[in-house]
């Protein structure tokens, strides 16, 4: 299987016009020399988890933010590293492929050889697991020909991928002292990064000369802070996905007679299903943070989709088409807690066949009420975060089982005087993920590249290359690093009853905002979407003229470049230094205390642990 990974491709005419495309460079990562600003120290965002946090990540915890320059930047104190001796940096692929992953790898490589010709960059076959057994790639131009702007994780190849246990840690250690790596990149989503930060703290404590780096990739969205932006491959994802979409909307105005129940891949979040519905227009979308937030049932879903499709009846459409992310299983109270009661027997060994048995007697008749292929998918062991399959259960079949019964009954009893309810069930996960990449995925992929190097370079350890202002083009994007444990959160659980909770640091997947301008957005068209039929198709993917530098809805709706506006603020700050000093009016110093009293007052309620409110 080994000798699979990094072979040439048979690449077909598009893609070979694909791979000879070149992204962009912002100005701050053009030329030779690395200009790097370290400011202020990072701190958490929730500060209740301060604490937490610093205790299991002494050695890097408290890092500052750091902001590449351009060459024509005036910043006195920017570091400007000009000297670039050889290094060695291994790369490897964690989690499940998302497009635009081969670009991360093409943009390290480019920077690591502008910078020093000698520089070598290995490529971990298979994943962690590669990285344990040492199994490496050297990654060269040869090599990247065929996979420069492709999809998939190919070249490498993944595994089902982890570091977290003190074996795993340490196999990862070995690996990078026996290969001598003065930096390991692990390009991979929430769970991969939060390993990569646990990971550089190991190295800082054990003095190992490794420097860690993550980048967000991950089709499903959800690595999102304050930092973070956007990441690789939830473009692509969004867009292929809304073209099936778009297209089964047409085929439903053209029969006039079919209800489409699409569920689509995404893991707990619901960005993808939000993304796809402001790019699409379907009738309809149920979302799992609104699941969450109103404690809706089984039985309210169901009966607000019958009530939208008799109202859409009584405008003679008999028709339509509903997004369902595939985290909305677990959005339901309900059903959460009967997944909870089942992975519990499952982790106590008790046998699928038997789970029934030993149910409590409301989780018991709750599962007997679900038609028999979901039950057997929910019987199906968890994933290693205790999450669902979320892939493996069909919730669209579900859910339209449950509306055609619903509908039937009404039917029956006079209350529904539209036609016979016909349901098609789609289920749009894997069909995406092995795209091409987008062209702002290609961009953004090969950039953050070109910024692990840059991070390397500065000697940082711990961090996640980040970009922001990306909803400009990228001569106007702002690139920088970020630790990874100042975007990390502490989660409690309990363990039974009177116990303490326990809380361990983690990046956490962010949901959708429900007060956030994308969530706006869709509440303001919700109903004209619901009963007018506004289907809007984007098309294929566009790599030229209209609709190639297209970006995601929620990208553009959202107020963010977060960095960008933190270093506004420390402008602002330098200015009153300048204008406050020793020897200025005893006005101009009444007028400094005064507002700088009243902001931060202001700022140390805002900031409290009661009142802090993380819309990630």
């Amino acid at each position: 299987m080994d000798a699979d990974y990094g072979i040439a491709r048979e690449l077909s005419d598009l893609q070979k016009l694909r791979s000879h495309y070149h992204p962009e460079l912002p100005p701050c990562l053009q030329g030779t020399t690395v200009r790097v600003e370290l400011r202020d120290a990072t701190t958490a965002a929730d500060p209740s988890g301060e604490h937490t946090i610093k205790r299991f990540f002494p050695h890097t915890y408290g890092q500052p933010l750091a902001h590449f320059l351009r060459a024509t930047a005036k910043v006195p104190d920017a570091q400007i590293i000009t000297e670039h001796p050889a290094i060695r940096v291994g790369v490897l692929f964690c989690g499940r492929q998302s497009p635009g992953g081969h670009n991360v790898i093409w943009g390290l490589h480019d920077a690591l050889k502008v910078h020093n010709p000698k520089n070598i960059l290995l490529g971990f076959l298979g994943g962690s697991e590669g990285l344990f057994a040492q199994k490496t790639l050297e990654i060269t131009d040869d090599v990247l020909a065929t996979y420069k702007n492709q999809g998939g994780y190919d070249m490498l190849g993944r595994t089902k991928d982890q570091i977290r246990t003190t074996e795993q840690v340490n196999a990862a250690m070995a690996a990078c002292k026996a290969l001598k790596l003065d930096g390991l990149v692990i390009i991979g989503g929430v769970t991969s990064n939060t390993d990569a930060a646990h990971l550089a703290e190991k190295f800082a404590e054990t003095k190992c000369p490794t420097k860690v780096v993550g980048v967000p990739v991950t089709l499903n969205g959800d690595l999102k802070n304050q930092f973070v932006e956007a990441n690789v491959g939830f473009d692509t994802i969004c867009k292929v996905n809304s073209q099936l979409i778009s297209n089964v909307c047409t085929d439903a105005l053209s029969a006039e007679k079919y209800y489409y129940f699409i569920r689509l891949m995404g893991r707990k979040a619901s960005h993808v299903a939000l993304e796809c519905t402001l790019q699409s227009h379907p009738n309809m979308v149920i979302l799992g943070e609104e699941v969450a937030a109103s404690k809706l049932t089984i039985f309210d879903i169901t009966q607000q989709i019958c009530d939208a499709v008799q109202a859409r009846a009584e405008h003679d459409k008999n028709h339509g088409v509903i997004l369902l992310p595939e985290g909305l299983i677990e959005s339901i109270p309900e059903i959460y807690a009967l997944l909870q009661e089942i992975h519990g027997l499952l982790r106590q060994g008790v046998s699928a066949d038997n789970i029934s048995s030993q149910l409590s007697p409301w989780a018991s008749a709750l599962f007997e009420f679900l038609p028999h292929f979901i039950r057997k998918q929910l019987l199906l062991h968890p994933e290693s975060d205790d999450s669902a399959q979320l892939s493996q259960i069909e919730t669209e079949k579900l859910i339209a089982h449950l509306v055609e019964t619903e509908m039937n009954k009404r039917l029956k009893e006079g209350t529904y005087k539209g036609k016979k309810f016909n349901a098609i069930c789609h289920f749009f996960g894997y069909q995406a993920r092995g795209s091409l990449p987008s062209k702002f995925d290609c961009d953004y992929a090969y950039v953050l590249g070109h910024v692990c190097y840059h991070i390397l370079a500065a000697g940082l350890n711990g961090y996640m290359a980040t970009i922001t202002n990306l909803k400009n083009p990228a001569n106007k994007w702002h690139c920088g690093a970020a630790p990874i444990s100042a975007m990390m959160t502490v989660k409690r659980y309990g363990r039974g009853p009177g116990k303490a909770s326990i809380g361990v640091p983690a990046l956490h997947p962010a949901t959708v905002d429900l007060r956030g301008k994308s969530y706006e957005l869709l509440s303001q068209n919700a109903t004209k979407f619901l009963l007018d039929d506004v289907y809007r198709n984007p098309g294929p993917l566009q790599f030229d003229g209209p609709g190639a530098d297209a970006k995601a809805v929620t990208l553009c709706v959202e107020d963010q470049d977060y960095i960008g506006r933190i270093k506004k603020l420390q402008e602002y700050l330098d200015k009153v230094r300048t204008i406050v000093k020793p020897g200025c009016s005893q006005d101009v110093l009444k007028a400094a205390l005064s507002a700088m009293a009243s902001v931060t007052d202001i700022l140390s309620v805002i900031s409290s642990p009661s009142s802090v409110s993380t819309p990630f």
